[in-house]
């Protein structure tokens, strides 16, 4: 917040770093079910107009943040790992952890995978396949 409030950063900037980074790593460590870039430069650009009127949203306004796909994310599909679930939705409401941080400004770029319905402890399941530790990928 601090870099964005004195200008050493953007959030668009910010958004486009982790854009590349996912979009450079991702194939190999398999961790996004869903990014949606256009949404997420849309929500920087916001951001950053925020910031540069002095009326950020909150102590979360330009971070970078994705969310688990276990959770409701208006717009987009929420799977929960499974195979069972339509992902033609309706998606028309967030979560509340979702909907707070939307609130506070953070710019939500994708979904991460999870095992089905998060039963177990490792990340792989039929609708994603393995999703490795990027530490050691």
């Amino acid at each position: 917040m601090g870099l964005f409030q004195r200008k050493e950063a953007s959030p668009v900037e910010a958004i486009r770093a982790v854009l590349e980074r996912v979009e450079e790593r991702d194939k190999d460590i398999n961790a996004f079910i869903l990014v949606d870039e256009e949404s997420a430069l849309a929500q920087a650009r916001d951001s950053e107009e925020r910031w540069s009127n002095g009326n950020p949203k909150g102590l979360l306004d330009g971070v970078p943040i994705s969310i688990k796909d276990m959770f409701l994310t208006k717009g987009w599909p929420t799977l929960k790992g499974s195979l069972t679930i339509d992902p033609k939705g309706p998606w028309e409401e967030d979560a509340p952890c979702v909907a707070r941080v939307r609130e506070h400004g953070a710019v939500i770029f994708g979904k991460t995978t999870m095992p089905e319905f998060g039963w177990k402890g490792v990340g792989d399941c039929e609708l994603t396949g393995i999703t490795r530790n990027p530490g050691i990928s």
